[in-house]
């Protein structure tokens, strides 16, 4: 049977339900209080209509451009000559356009902005996906090789979403080489926002398969931006913990599952057995990825659970940014 995530599209016949919020999590990444010694610059799609992701008081200054574009990604990145680039951006999920625009569109904007951001020398950090695995769309969905997953379990899509970050992942290792800087990419599971947690719906919880396409993971926006911050003072300074030349792929996610409970019990239900690799003990409400490699690179833990953060509030959200590359000049990590 395929376990579809919940938040994507469903086969024809099905229900919408919905869909991941690139632009909120932009927001969170450009925080102005929570990233005092950035200046950020964000570049959007030229194709939104006037007015989208704007908003009174902005900590970013923004210019429309096309990041499926090689020269109009060149062209703003030059334009700014960043420390860093943070690409954040494109199609978030599969099922929510055809087949082949997803591919093209997610691939091409991460080749047309990494290479632009190795031509001034910026580092880079970039948003991968735990698609790139390829646990989501495969049918029927498998089963891990290892439990927890690491980020050097096979990569092994069937969708273009998936393909679509392999191919994001190998161009910032190329660009990485070619250039001689350092370049991350982040896997984040299914991102949730504070007081508005998906994960947490009525027809999640009671339905075991909405979640089991990606093993009930889900991980908050906070942690997605302080692992952002933190990869980029990882790739700065004297002693970097990625170096010039090099790419990592990191894993980032919440430490429990979105079910809480026992993750073993919950495979043993979805799935009928759980992997033979196996090094999550009985009873653990853990997550099925594991998080220890940011951690050593990052010194990056998650810090938000369902538990409190479903209900939570924060003031002083930033603003949208729909289908958001942000650049970040930082006075402080170069």
């Amino acid at each position: 049977m395929r376990k579809l995530p919940f938040g994507a599209l469903k086969p024809a016949g099905g229900c919408a339900v919905p869909r991941p919020k690139v632009d909120e999590c932009g927001a969170f990444l450009i925080r102005p209080h929570d990233r005092p010694a950035w200046k950020p610059f964000s570049s959007r799609a030229a194709a939104e209509p006037p007015g989208a992701g704007s908003s009174t008081g902005s900590p970013a200054t923004t210019r429309s451009s096309s990041s499926t574009t090689s020269g109009e990604a060149l062209d703003v990145v030059a334009a700014v000559d960043p420390d860093a680039v943070v690409h954040w951006a494109a199609i978030p999920v599969a099922g929510t356009h055809p087949e082949g625009r997803v591919f093209e569109t997610n691939a091409l904007a991460a080749k047309h902005v990494l290479d632009a951001a190795g031509r001034v020398g910026a580092r880079i950090v970039q948003a991968s996906s735990d698609g790139a695995y390829g646990f989501f769309f495969a049918d029927p969905t498998p089963l891990p090789d290892e439990l927890p997953i690491t980020e050097s379990h096979p990569l092994r899509p069937e969708d273009p979403y998936g393909l679509s970050k392999v191919t994001a992942e190998a161009a910032a290792g190329a660009v990485a080489r070619r250039h001689d800087l350092p370049a991350v990419s982040i896997r984040p599971s299914w991102i949730q926002y504070p007081g508005s947690y998906a994960c947490r719906a009525n027809e999640y919880v009671d339905d075991l398969d909405a979640g089991a396409g990606n093993f009930w993971s889900y991980v908050d926006a906070r942690d997605v931006a302080d692992l952002v911050a933190a990869a980029l003072a990882g790739t700065a300074g004297p002693d970097p913990a990625v170096p010039s030349g090099t790419h990592e792929a990191v894993n980032c996610v919440a430490a429990d599952n979105a079910l809480g409970r026992p993750l073993l019990n919950l495979l043993r239900e979805a799935y009928g057995g759980v992997p033979d690799d196996c090094a999550v003990d009985e009873g653990d409400d853990r997550g099925a990825y594991a998080t220890a490699k940011a951690e050593r690179l990052f010194d990056w833990t998650p810090s938000r659970s369902w538990r409190d953060a479903a209900d939570e509030t924060v003031a002083e959200r930033g603003p949208t940014r729909p289908r958001c590359r942000t650049v970040l000049r930082s006075t402080r990590l170069r």
